[in-house]
């Protein structure tokens, strides 16, 4: 069946939206398949989805993955996220907040410091910096005196 032009986009809108309610009230299972059927929609469709929606569901699926504690699976939605529009900063942060958590500091600050290049005043990225850098030098620290 043929879709009327526009039509698409739409029921696109009123999918991510519905998901959005629920990740809202915390009905992060139900946001992830929401989240993920809207992925696969816009997969089969193409460019009926905006760059921003898309990337927002991706970002939004990957917090679902983060509460469940699936972190891999977490950052691999925050990059697709970022590699769908590379000028949002929250899925930067977000797979920062797990490479931090991982212990991967090098990598953490870099996707901190990306946020904040794309967004100076994104207040939770300048403070998850700075302990992340805390956090390395003290990590450096210890080596060190392992080493003695």
């Amino acid at each position: 069946m043929a879709l009327r032009p526009g039509r698409e986009g739409g029921e696109s809108s009123a999918a991510l939206a519905t998901a959005q309610a629920r990740f809202s009230r915390g009905e992060f299972a139900e946001a992830r398949e929401l989240y993920s059927a809207f992925i696969g929609q816009c997969a089969r469709h193409g460019s009926k989805c905006s760059p921003e929606d898309l990337a927002t569901a991706y970002n939004n699926r990957g917090q679902t993955k983060y509460f469940s504690v699936d972190f891999y699976e977490a950052m691999d939605d925050y990059t697709s996220a970022i590699e769908i529009l590379p000028s949002f900063e929250v899925p930067y942060y977000n797979r920062g907040l797990i490479r931090y958590r991982l212990g991967y500091f090098d990598e953490a600050l870099e996707d901190f410091k990306k946020a904040l290049d794309l967004n100076p005043g994104f207040q939770d990225a300048v403070l998850s910096l700075k302990q992340t850098i805390l956090d390395k030098e003290e990590k450096q620290r210890r080596n060190a005196e392992k080493s003695y």
